[in-house]
């Protein structure tokens, strides 16, 4: 969907295909079927968008033919869906039984990520729609924090100078300019604001910046207003922006909200937690650890990287930081300009909910439409084909 700021931007709206299991061309394009068309149809919208995650195996086999490449653009164009952001995060394997911190390699110090990262920018840059000239990917915001060396960090900025590099050839050669954007993640080497700032900036600013996981940003206790400033500040743009939810809950000693916690602390996805003692953030690894009391339930309310449904509450008494996200496109979207075109709902936790919904396009359109409302209520009109 794409919708007009007052400042005359368009701004897209879509949903990352990384809530599907596919990780072959066969079975991306069946998604679309089953999937994001009936997502569309739902919200009676005569274009979707759509961020797709590509694995490595795709993203290769869509660079080297390029009669797959023309297969997939055939099927976004007649079942009305559009590209204009690719999810890099993962690289292969997010739907295996236990993920965890797998999802964090290849980190930015080995050469198979910048590689990846490349060929997704190659591929989106010919699947963008002939009415766009610029598209955005995010990845992940350098590694996980350990171990994470001063080698490390010199092969990284090395492999991000290389990046912008390989962007700028890129745009030269097609005309489309596709920019990065490091996702911020708790217990990563850049997991607030204040360290992206540290870490990313002086990069090249057309081309690098921030993808701002609404969720993650919540559960670092981070103030909306307060990161978009700090960003705008040190020159890092928001390149896209993941609408995501976290879970809260407000009093952790609660039997009841202890209960909810236990029955979302699953096998497949680490479940960063923190929660402010002293006005310092204090965190663990995973659900399971806090559950298992290495977090204090005595300070104040734990915040849990749980990527919850936008239109709905969990269980109660938890509820979602859904607040903050207002909060964050009110900040990028509710003023005179424009501060990032691309929103992605990112909610790829559907599958091991307590209770998976039974029709998931139901759940993904009921998302859209609770996004759609708020880019509204800021201003936005909604522009239709």
């Amino acid at each position: 969907m794409r919708f007009l700021h007052p400042d005359g931007t368009t701004v897209h709206l879509g949903y990352c295909s990384n809530v599907h299991q596919a990780e072959d061309l066969q079975g991306v394009i069946a998604q679309l079927g089953d999937h994001a068309e009936s997502v569309r149809e739902r919200l009676g919208a005569d274009r979707l968008g759509i961020g797709l995650w590509l694995a490595r195996g795709v993203v290769t086999e869509l660079v080297q033919d390029e009669g797959a490449l023309e297969r997939l653009k055939s099927e976004l164009r007649v079942r009305g869906l559009e590209t204009v952001t690719l999810n890099a995060f993962p690289y292969a394997g997010f739907h295996r039984e236990v993920v965890k911190k797998d999802v964090y390699e290849p980190d930015w110090a080995d050469e198979a990520r910048l590689e990846y990262t490349l060929d997704c920018a190659r591929v989106l840059a010919a699947l963008l729609p002939d009415d766009v000239d610029r598209g955005s990917v995010s990845t992940l915001p350098l590694a996980w924090r350990t171990p994470w060396t001063p080698a490390c960090a010199e092969e990284a900025r090395h492999a991000l100078y290389r990046l912008t590099t390989g962007l700028a050839a890129l745009e030269a050669w097609t005309g489309r300019r596709i920019r990065v954007g490091f996702e911020p993640e708790p217990g990563c080497v850049v997991e607030t604001t204040t360290q992206a700032v540290r870490e990313l900036g002086g990069l090249d600013p057309e081309r690098l910046g921030v993808c701002l996981d609404a969720c993650h940003l919540a559960v670092q206790f981070e103030h909306p207003a307060e990161a978009l400033r700090r960003l705008a500040e040190a020159g890092l743009p928001v390149v896209k922006l993941q609408a995501s939810c976290a879970v809260e809950a407000e009093d952790p000693a609660d039997p009841a909200a202890r209960a909810a916690l236990q029955r979302l602390a699953e096998p497949r996805f680490l479940h960063q937690t923190r929660t402010v003692a002293d006005g310092h953030v204090l965190g663990v690894d995973d659900l399971p650890d806090a559950l298992d009391g290495d977090l204090p339930v005595d300070s104040g309310p734990w915040r849990v990287h749980f990527h919850a449904p936008l239109h709905t509450d969990p269980d109660p008494p938890l509820r979602t930081t859904a607040g903050q996200l207002d909060q964050v496109l009110a900040g990028l979207l509710g003023g005179p300009s424009a501060l990032c075109d691309h929103i992605e709902v990112e909610t790829y936790t559907w599958s091991v909910l307590p209770e998976p919904p039974a029709g998931l396009p139901g759940g993904i359109a009921a998302e859209l439409a609770w996004a759609r409302d708020r880019l509204i209520g800021l201003g936005l009109k909604e522009e239709l084909s």
